[in-house]
């Protein structure tokens, strides 16, 4: 009698062991089918278009453009200017600043975009002449104040009309390497600042191959990155090349998002339309009018990238750099510029944003 409870006792836990184990793999199995549907369901991609600030007011709506590359998202620049090697942030007080880039010009841009249901990130940005802000650095800590001040208030200043607007993102800033790196109490208190003005998602966007030094992620919404990622020196590197490129930048950046629990967010992204474009594109840049014009090469970068990174939940999207409105604000090559406007990346472009 005894031996025969014990083997029913013995069977019963058997089947128990049994069922919990395939309760478990079906779990996982449903967890996983779970985390590869959130791109269309619990994560939609965000399907930008940077948006050059015209020299003067619009001829003609910018949003029909855009849309008709089927994006919803546009990021509107602002920007202000730095004097090489000077703590100085100027902005709103340059005569010769282009209309799209003052507060009025920015102002209805982004009302142009609401009125076109198009969601806007808000970009301020700095040049520096022969310079970039990723080099920006002073010996004097007196300078590092002065400058850490007028870029608080230019900062500020286009928080509260992100908040006046609605703006749905902002950007406190752009690739400052070594002032994240040097001066990590200001970008925090600056931070801090902003929420008390804007209550919407904020962003950074930094290098490439910068963004593992930020010291601030955990206090923004979105990891934000200018994803100008070298993949292949080869003038006409095929699809199947540059996604075998993009593979360790893909495993890299999903361990970083998930130790901050964050999506990449890509704050810029394109390529120039010359060949061997999907290099080291700040080199090309510096030679841009000796190299050959190559749309097929743009396309297969931009495609390569797309197809690399459209099914990853830890992506959030991006916007392309760049897009001129009415033809205008280039600088005097938009046939080789990063632009995809009128070329084969425009299709390429248009199907993904699509999806």
């Amino acid at each position: 009698m005894f031996l025969k409870i014990f083997f029913s006792i013995l069977f019963i836990c058997a089947v128990a062991i049994l069922f919990w184990n395939s309760t478990v793999h079906d779990s996982a199995k449903l967890n996983h089918e779970i985390r590869d549907n959130r791109v269309s369901s619990v994560y939609p991609r965000i399907k930008g278009i940077s948006l050059v600030a015209p020299p003067k007011p619009f001829k003609e709506n910018p949003a029909h453009s855009i849309r008709s590359v089927n994006a919803e998202w546009i990021a509107v620049i602002p920007y202000a200017y730095t004097p090489l090697n000077k703590p100085e942030v100027k902005y709103g007080d340059n005569s010769w600043q282009w209309w799209g880039e003052t507060e009025q010009g920015a102002r209805k841009t982004i009302v142009i975009a609401k009125e076109n249901k198009l969601k806007v990130m808000l970009k301020p940005q700095v040049y520096i002449h022969k310079g970039w802000t990723g080099s920006l650095d002073f010996a004097n800590p007196l300078d590092w104040e002065q400058w850490e001040s007028q870029y608080s208030g230019y900062l500020l200043r286009m928080a509260s009309l992100a908040e006046e607007l609605k703006v749905e993102l902002f950007c406190i800033g752009t690739e400052f390497n070594l002032s994240a790196q040097k001066r990590p109490a200001f970008w925090f208190d600056l931070i801090a600042q902003v929420k008390k003005i804007y209550k919407g998602k904020i962003c950074y966007s930094a290098n490439w191959d910068d963004y593992a030094q930020v010291p601030f992620w955990d206090e923004l919404d979105y990891i934000g990155i200018s994803a100008y990622f070298p993949l292949s020196n080869e003038s006409e590197p095929d699809t199947a090349t540059l996604k075998s490129a993009w593979a360790p930048y893909l495993e890299s950046l999903a361990q970083f998002a998930d130790k901050h629990h964050k999506q990449i967010l890509f704050t810029e992204y394109g390529y120039l339309t010359v060949s061997g474009c999907a290099g080291k594109t700040w080199e090309l840049e510096k030679n841009i009018r000796t190299l050959s014009l190559n749309e097929e090469a743009q396309a297969v970068a931009y495609h390569a990238l797309l197809s690399s990174w459209w099914d990853k939940d830890f992506w959030a999207g991006g916007f392309v750099w760049k897009w001129f409105p009415d033809g205008e604000g280039h600088e005097g090559y938009p046939e080789k510029d990063y632009t995809p406007q009128g070329k084969k990346a425009e299709e390429v472009l248009r199907t993904w944003y699509a999806r």
